[in-house]
Order: structure tokens, then C-alpha cells, then sequence
């Protein structure tokens, strides 16, 4: 059960919303959503001034060089993604998956496929980066999918997107030792399962500072140690939106991600975590505070007093 419960008329109401959203949705052209939700994330990047300001900061530290007027175009689009997200999981969680599967082509099929088909394992690195639901949506379709899930606060509508992420044959564990223990079997006998990489682990024993973009970053070991333990493939994974629907992509994880080194394989992790944004900075989920570094003591990136200098680009050591 959801741990955090939310008062019942916050629940009804931002179920209520979402489901409207998702009837609208699902009866319009795929395009046509889409402005919907870029409408919305328009909205929203206006009267958010938290998650305008966490945006603009993390473009910042990743990308100094650029201008400031850039780093808000994007900070703007990367809002507008999110809820583009939700706007097209209204059609995607309702149609037959044949009408789905029409709109996405496919590009580095063979680095999840080849493992496969040796009977190994694969674990998909797939950051929140296009239509990340759909990543999970996809790989269901390629083997037997096994993935970690941790249920809403808002129970109803945990049960919306617990039901829409099992749709086409995925099978969702709790993020317990005995959910671990689940994937880590079904990995080692040939299946996949999908890992969100930029993550920010609540618990301080259970991820190290690594650099993302240069920067000092806190990053889950979790996908390390599962592909330590089960000798699966690393894969990196993103569907990203196109013009006229959507690109799966595939790519093999960095060599350093299967070695005994923790630093060294989530430095990897990061970097393929970076090679694929390259060049698609929009679809990236940047109002998210992934800079964020523990132990206490680091420099607080969002230390909204701090000058973007002062916080900028702490030497990299172990």
C-alpha cells in the first residue's frame, strides 16, 4: 500500500484531472494531444516558479556555455515534455499496442536483441528522457520484463499507471530485497528489466557522488550492483519523440559499467546517460533536482542565494 496517504479530496481531484486529461486525449490525433500538453506545460512552467527555477539552475551547471536565453527556451520545452508525457499516455494506455508499435521505429534494436537470443540477460538503463513510459511499454514486448515499482501516494492512481505499465505483459515487483531478488532471477534466466539511472537515491548508503555533466552528483549503485550480480547486458534506452511519433533507441552501456570499481561504472552510467540527451536537451526531465550530492557538507546547487558561479564545477575526486 502507499506509504505517504494524501487527504481523500486532493486524491479525488488529481485523479479526477487526470482522467479527464487522459479521455480528451485518448480520442485526438497523436498530435493534437501533444499541443495539449505542451499548453498545459506552458501553464505550468509560468506558475511553478520552483520547478521554473530548478530548470534553469541544472541547465546552468550542465550547460554553462550556453545563453541565458537558451537555458530558458529549453528549461520552458523541458516542462512542456513532461506534460506532453502525460497527455500522450491517454492514447497509449488505451489503444491496441499494433497501433502503438506503428509509431515507433526502432534504432539499435540488436544491443537488446543479440543478448536475448544467447539466453543473457539484459538491463536497460533508460533515463527520464522522451516518453519514458513507453520505454517500459516497448521492452514488455521484446522478452519477459520484470521491473522494479513503487506504488503512488494517490492509490487510485497508482492503479491507473500500475495498470497501464503492465499492459503489454511487463510484470511490476515491489522496490523490496524481495522484489531485487525477483528481477535478479528472471535476469539471470535470459529476461529484462528497465532501471531509471538518474534517480536520486533517498537512502545516503545506497548510491556515491559521481560526475554527471562534470558535476559532483549523487548516483543510485543499484543498476551497477544488479549487473554485477545477475551478468546481464547493459544496455542505455531512450523513445524519443519525433515529428510523427516516436524513436526507440538502443545503445550498449559504457565498458566501465561491468567492472568492480562502484566509481568508475557510475561515472559510465552517467556519461551514457549524457550521450544520449546529447542533442535532444528538450525531452530531458530537468525540473528534476538530480545535482543534488550527499553527504552533507557538498555545495548546495539549489541554494537559490548562491551565485550559478560559486556552485559551478567542484573538482571530481574519490
Amino acid at each position: 500500500m502507499p506509504a505517504n496517504k494524501k487527504p481523500p479530496w486532493m486524491e479525488w481531484t488529481v485523479v479526477l484531472l487526470i482522467r479527464v486529461l487522459f479521455l480528451i486525449t485518448r480520442l485526438m490525433p497523436l498530435q493534437m494531444a501533444r499541443g495539449v500538453g505542451r499548453g498545459l506545460g506552458a501553464v505550468l512552467y509560468a506558475v511553478n516558479p520552483r520547478m521554473r527555477k530548478v530548470a534553469i539552475r541544472n541547465l546552468e551547471l550542465a550547460y554553462p556555455g550556453w545563453s541565458v536565453v537558451t537555458r530558458r527556451h529549453v528549461a520552458r520545452q523541458s516542462v512542456q515534455s513532461t506534460t506532453e508525457l502525460m497527455a500522450e499516455m491517454g492514447r497509449l494506455w488505451s489503444q491496441p499496442w499494433p497501433r502503438t508499435q506503428a509509431l515507433i521505429e526502432e534504432d539499435g534494436l540488436e544491443a537488446v536483441t543479440a543478448p536475448l537470443a544467447d539466453g543473457r540477460g539484459v538491463i536497460v538503463l533508460g533515463p527520464h528522457l522522451g516518453n519514458w513510459e513507453l520505454l517500459g511499454m516497448h521492452l514488455a514486448t521484446l522478452g519477459d520484463l520484470v521491473a522494479l515499482y513503487e506504488p503512488l501516494p494517490l492509490q487510485k492512481l497508482d492503479m491507473v499507471v500500475h495498470r497501464g505499465r503492465q499492459r503489454t505483459g511487463g510484470r511490476l515487483v515491489p522496490t523490496t530485497a524481495r522484489g531485487l531478488a525477483e528481477i535478479v532471477r528472471s535476469v539471470r534466466g535470459g529476461g529484462i528489466t528497465g532501471i531509471l539511472p538518474d534517480q536520486v537515491p533517498s537512502d545516503e548508503n545506497a548510491g556515491l557522488n559521481a560526475p554527471f555533466f562534470g558535476i559532483h552528483c549523487f548516483t543510485a549503485t543499484l543498476a551497477h550492483n544488479l549487473i554485477l550480480r545477475s551478468g546481464a547486458a547493459a544496455v542505455m534506452g531512450a523513445v524519443l519523440r519525433t515529428a510523427s511519433g516516436f524513436r526507440a533507441v538502443y545503445r550498449p552501456a559504457e565498458p566501465e559499467v561491468y567492472g568492480d570499481d562502484p566509481f568508475k561504472a557510475l561515472t559510465a552510467i552517467n556519461l551514457g546517460v549524457e550521450k544520449l540527451i546529447a542533442g535532444y536537451e528538450p525531452q530531458y526531465q530537468w525540473q528534476y533536482k538530480r545535482f543534488r550530492t550527499r553527504p552533507s557538507g557538498e555545495v548546495d546547487h539549489y541554494d537559490w542565494a548562491a551565485s550559478p558561479l560559486e556552485s559551478r564545477r567542484a573538482s571530481i575526486k574519490r
